[in-house]
C-alpha cells in the first residue's frame, strides 16, 4: 500500500461574497481508493481544487505526500493542441527526436530525464484507456468529449502520481470507455480520491467518505455497502425520533397534569384557610409558600419537556432528508401489444455522411415497452430521440407514431420556461388542473412551501429535472412515449433516486439514452438496443459484474 496521503486540519474556505463552505474541516485520507459523495453544492469540487492547490483555503491547512495529479470536472484544453501537448510529453518527445537526428544538446538530455521511454508508455497508457486509435499528432478538436476526458486521465497517469483527485470522470464516458476507467482505477495502487455520481464506479472503492453538514465520515467498504450501512443507520434514527416523541408527549402530558393538581390544591389550601379563620398575614405567608411550591414543580416540569425537546431535536438531526418520489400515473398506461412507434428505412444525412448506414435503420415500439438505447458516443443516439420525437426530418425512410403524446426531455433540460415559478409552468401544462390537486402535486414532487414558488431559471440540475417531469408527466394529455437523453448527467445521488421513482412509477413505453447501467437496471429496462456502425441491434442485458 502506498505511503502518500491527504491530511486537512481545520480547513475553511469562503466565497468572496463570505458565503461559507467549510468551517473547521479536517480528516485524513490514506493509500487506496476513496469515493467522496455528498449533494450538489456540497463543496466536494472545491474540496478537490484546495487539495489540488488551485484555491486557497480561508483558514486551516492541506498537506499532501507525494505528487498529485488532479483531474477536474471542466478540462481547460484548446481545440488546437495536439495530442501530445495536451499529455504535456510535446518536449520531450521533440527533444528525442533532436537526439535520434543528432543533436547531443544538454538542453535535450535535461529535458528527456528518465522518459526514454516516453512514447511506448503513453501508447500503452493510452491503450489501456481505449484510445489505441488516438495519434500523438491529432488535434483535440477530431476528438468525442469522452475521449477529452480519457485523454486528461491519461495526462495525469503519465506523470506516475502518488495522490490521483479525480472529479466526475465518467462524465461524457461511454459504456465501453467507462469499462476501461473501471479496469485502469481497480490497478491503482497509490491514493485516490474520487468525486463521482457513478454508482458502478463507487462500487469499486475501498471506502466511501460522505461529506454532511460540513464533516466527513468515513465508511469502509463500497458504494453498496456504503447504503446499507445508511439504511441501517436511518432506521435507528427513526426509532430514536419516534421514541423522543413520545418522550416529549409524556413530559407535557405530566406537566399538564402537575399544573391541574397544583391549582386543585390551591384552591382547596385557598378555602381551608378562609374557614379555618387564621390570621391575614399568617394566611398570606402560607398562600405564597403554595405558590412557591407549585412554580418549583412547573419550572422542574418545563425544564424536563425542554430537555426532551432537545433530545428530539438531536435525534431529528440524525434523519437524513433523502426523499422519495412516490406516485401513481394511470394516465400514462398503454395496452400491450399497441405499436406506439415505428420507424422503417430511417435514415439522417449530415452533410456527405448517412448516420445511420445506407440501408438505415427500423424500429418498432409496442405497449408499455422500457428501451435502453445503447452505443458509443457520436453514433447518433441523441439523433434517434429526436427522430422519434418527429423534430428531425428523414433522407429516406418513414414513421408512423400512435395517438398518444410522445415527451422528450434533452440533456438540456430545456422544456420549461425559466422565468416562471415552477407552480406556473405546471399550471401552463396542465391547465385543466384545479389549484388545490396543483400543489398537491407540487408537494408530492418536494416543492413546498415557497419551493413551489421558485423561478426554474434558479433551479439545481436535480430540482430542474424533477420539475420537468412533473409538468411532463402531468400533462393534459399524459405522455404514452418518453423519450429521455442521458437524464442521470449531473445529477447528484439523491435525485437518480427521486427520478427512479418517478420512472418506476410510469405505465408508459419510454427509451432512454444513458451510459448508467446501474440506472438502467433500477428502471426495469425490458429491451435493450445498441446503435453502433450505422445498425440498430438487439442485445442482451448486460452482466452487472
Amino acid at each position: 500500500m502506498s505511503d502518500a496521503f491527504i491530511s486537512c486540519s481545520n480547513l475553511s474556505f469562503s466565497w468572496p461574497d463570505d458565503t461559507p463552505v467549510f468551517q473547521d474541516l479536517s480528516f485524513t485520507t490514506g493509500g487506496g481508493r476513496t469515493g467522496l459523495v455528498a449533494p450538489n453544492g456540497a463543496g466536494k469540487s472545491t474540496l478537490l481544487k484546495l487539495i489540488a492547490g488551485e484555491l486557497r483555503p480561508s483558514g486551516g491547512s492541506v498537506s499532501v505526500e507525494g505528487l498529485v495529479g488532479y483531474l477536474p470536472q471542466s478540462l481547460p484544453f484548446i481545440g488546437e493542441l495536439t495530442v501530445a501537448e495536451v499529455l504535456g510529453i510535446a518536449p520531450v518527445i521533440k527533444a528525442l527526436l533532436a537526439v535520434e537526428s543528432g543533436d547531443a544538446s544538454e538542453e535535450h538530455f535535461a529535458t528527456i530525464g528518465n522518459d526514454w521511454d516516453i512514447e511506448e508508455r503513453t501508447r500503452a497508457q493510452l491503450e489501456r484507456l481505449g484510445l489505441e486509435d488516438v495519434t500523438l499528432t491529432g488535434r483535440l478538436h477530431t476528438l468525442s468529449g469522452g475521449q477529452v476526458v480519457s485523454l486528461g486521465l491519461a495526462a495525469q497517469l503519465l506523470k506516475r502520481p502518488d495522490v490521483l483527485l479525480l472529479d466526475e470522470p465518467t462524465n461524457n464516458l461511454d459504456l465501453a470507455a467507462r469499462r476501461k476507467l473501471h479496469g485502469v482505477l481497480e490497478d491503482w495502487r497509490g491514493c485516490l480520491l474520487l468525486v463521482s455520481h457513478d454508482r458502478a464506479l463507487l462500487d469499486r472503492m475501498d471506502r466511501i467518505a460522505e461529506l454532511d453538514r460540513g464533516e466527513l465520515r468515513y465508511y469502509g467498504g463500497n458504494f453498496t455497502d456504503y447504503e446499507e450501512a445508511v439504511r441501517a443507520e436511518q432506521q435507528v434514527a427513526a426509532k430514536n425520533v419516534r421514541t423522543a416523541e413520545q418522550e416529549v408527549k409524556r413530559e407535557k402530558r405530566e406537566m399538564q397534569q402537575a399544573r391541574e393538581r397544583a391549582a386543585r390544591r390551591a384552591g382547596n389550601a385557598a378555602r381551608n384557610i378562609s374557614n379555618a379563620g387564621l390570621p391575614k398575614i399568617v394566611a398570606g405567608m402560607m398562600k405564597r409558600r403554595a405558590q412557591e411550591s407549585a412554580g418549583k414543580s412547573n419550572e422542574t416540569h418545563a425544564a424536563r419537556v425542554g430537555a426532551a425537546k432537545a433530545r428530539l431535536d438531536e435525534a431529528g438531526r440524525a434523519l437524513r432528508d433523502d426523499e422519495k418520489i412516490a406516485l401513481e400515473l394511470p394516465g400514462t398506461s398503454v395496452p400491450a401489444g399497441r405499436t406506439v412507434f415505428l420507424g422503417e428505412g430511417m435514415r439522417v444525412r449530415y452533410g456527405e455522411r448517412d448516420l445511420f448506414g445506407e440501408d438505415g435503420v427500423n424500429l418498432t415500439i409496442r405497449g408499455p415497452e422500457r428501451i435502453a438505447l445503447t452505443g458509443p458516443n457520436g453514433v447518433g443516439k441523441s439523433t434517434l430521440l429526436r427522430v422519434i420525437n418527429g423534430d428531425v426530418e428523414l433522407a429516406r425512410g418513414g414513421t408512423k407514431r400512435a395517438d398518444g403524446r410522445v415527451a422528450y426531455l434533452s440533456q438540456r433540460l430545456d422544456l420549461l420556461d425559466l422565468h416562471r415559478t415552477v407552480a406556473e409552468n405546471l399550471a401552463a401544462f396542465a391547465p385543466g388542473m384545479l389549484g388545490p390537486q396543483r400543489m398537491n402535486l407540487l408537494a408530492r414532487f418536494l416543492f413546498r412551501g415557497s419551493g413551489a414558488h421558485l423561478p426554474v431559471g434558479v433551479l439545481s440540475g436535480g430540482e430542474r429535472l424533477r420539475a420537468t417531469l412533473l409538468c411532463v408527466l402531468f400533462a393534459e394529455p399524459a405522455p404514452q412515449l418518453l423519450l429521455l437523453d442521458e437524464p442521470t448527467n449531473n445529477l447528484d445521488l439523491v435525485s437518480v433516486g427521486q427520478l427512479e421513482s418517478a420512472l418506476n412509477a410510469y405505465e408508459g413505453a419510454f427509451v432512454v439514452v444513458s451510459h448508467d447501467e446501474r440506472f438502467l437496471r433500477q428502471i426495469k429496462v425490458d429491451r435493450w438496443l445498441r446503435l453502433s456502425d450505422g445498425q440498430l441491434r438487439e442485445t442482451a442485458a448486460p452482466d452487472p459484474n
